[in-house]
């Protein structure tokens, strides 16, 4: 009995001592790969604003809800179904008035209401910009454009990452005299991330003569991806 017993436990010990050697004699290589795909957007997003000024924080909330009232319609009307409109910010503060050696006085007061519109027609982007700066919009930050569904774009990036690290990781191999037999992990380094491009513009002056209608031109966004992959080689 005290026979057998030995004998089971010697052949487990080979068994764990085989098992250890086999995992320690894996060998990998490491590498990286980055992509960009282009591609061109079909959202825009616009931040438009209101700014009223008025002796008194009523009066400049009141003159505001009037005139953003106007900005609103005019957005719904020429957005139609084609997008959404909610506000982004809003706010109400003393305007100041410093002089050397004397407390600040307050002079009157500022309202500010903003609104994120966005656009899933960029053919009516210009068409919305105009619109709510002729119902009283003076305040328009700029644009950014980016995608609706971006997975398409982002698993082509990835597949072109995950192409570039395979290729990098033959080159080594083959330098030294190995072969890939394998993946043992893929990691993304850093999420793909769609960059939308921004433009600025400035708006015409109140009272201004008119002008032509706002050109907008979106041009291409890039979307990266990167990827770092371990390869069994032997």
């Amino acid at each position: 009995m005290k026979l057998l017993l030995v004998t089971i436990l010697l052949a487990a010990c080979s068994f764990t001592a085989t098992a250890q050697d086999k995992a320690a004699k894996v060998h990998s290589i490491r590498a990286s790969g980055e992509a960009t795909v282009r591609a061109k957007p079909d959202r825009a997003q616009i931040t438009i604003g209101v700014v009223t000024q008025a002796p008194t924080a009523q009066a400049a909330a009141a003159q505001n809800a009037t005139q953003t009232t106007a900005v609103l319609d005019a957005l719904k009307r020429s957005l139609g179904t084609n997008g959404e409109i909610k506000t982004s910010g809003y706010s109400i503060s003393p305007q100041y008035q410093y002089a050397n050696g004397r407390p600040p006085k307050i002079t009157g007061y500022q309202a500010n209401n903003s609104v994120l519109t966005t656009v899933n027609d960029l053919s009516l982007t210009g068409k919305i910009i105009d619109a709510a700066n002729e119902a009283g919009a003076n305040d328009i930050t700029g644009i950014s454009f980016s995608l609706r569904d971006d997975s398409a774009i982002r698993a082509q990036a990835l597949a072109e990452a995950a192409r570039k690290a395979r290729s990098a990781a033959e080159a080594i191999a083959k330098a030294l005299n190995l072969r890939i037999t394998g993946v043992l992990e893929a990691d993304t380094t850093e999420a793909p991330i769609v960059r939308p491009m921004y433009k600025a513009f400035s708006m015409a002056a109140e009272g201004a003569a008119p002008r032509a209608p706002t050109p907008v031109e979106a041009g291409d966004i890039d979307v990266r991806a990167s990827l770092t992959v371990t390869f069994e080689v032997q």
